[in-house]
């Protein structure tokens, strides 16, 4: 079971996504939250999987919430869903650790797979969204780094050490030995990696991670 949390100042909206989860045998909607503020003081008293926040909200807007919800010992996957296809708020909720990205009139169906994705260590960014995130950081001469670490944001803390150690040229092998894990997780860490990144192939995501600077981070 998915545990799940609706965050929108709409209270229409909220019932509205708590209806559309509830029809999934799956998700569980174990809390709801008028405000950014009153979200993150839910995800401290239980134990939440996934959120979905709206990005435009008094007291504490979506994406100050989902940096401070990232910054939780437990904390919850994030999906930012507004009705503003904004590039800035796009690139904003990903940089606060947001997990994806979607429109409030993505289909039911998509909204629910995405609960599903994100709760599985992937990403999930509408598709408009993602070409025109990238697009706009392309053309106004920003370095590649920003788009890519953008994308790297998508992944959790453990699979971001995967990665920088693939992007060093590290097999599965080595990587289960340098990070004390099993050879099987490793290898399933890299193809939720490969996914959430958008990479067909390890050499992708190993440029994609040296674009990102993760290379050069500290372990």
């Amino acid at each position: 079971m998915i545990r799940t949390m609706v965050v929108d100042d709409d209270a229409l909206v909220r019932l509205g996504l708590i209806d559309l989860l509830g029809q999934d045998p799956a998700l569980s909607v174990v809390a709801e939250a008028a405000d950014g503020l009153q979200a993150v003081e839910l995800a401290r008293s239980q134990q939440i999987d996934v959120v979905l926040m709206d990005i435009r909200m008094p007291r504490l807007d979506g994406i100050a919430a989902t940096r401070r919800l990232r910054e939780l010992p437990t904390a919850p996957r994030v999906i930012a869903l507004t009705t503003f296809d904004l590039d800035e708020y796009v690139y904003h909720a990903l940089a606060a650790g947001a997990d994806g990205f979607l429109l409030k009139d993505t289909p039911p169906a998509e909204i629910a797979r995405a609960v599903h994705v994100v709760a599985a260590g992937q990403g999930m960014l509408h598709p408009a969204a993602a070409r025109r995130l990238i697009d706009r950081y392309h053309r106004a001469g920003t370095p590649r780094s920003v788009a890519a670490r953008a994308r790297i944001n998508c992944l959790t803390a453990r699979e971001a050490d995967v990665l920088r150690l693939l992007s060093a040229g590290l097999s599965n092998a080595d990587i289960a030995k340098g990070l004390g894990m099993r050879e099987s997780t490793v290898k399933a860490h890299v193809s939720r990696i490969l996914t959430a990144l958008g990479t067909a192939n390890r050499v992708q995501a190993a440029l994609l991670a040296r674009d990102a600077g993760l290379d050069h981070a500290e372990a």
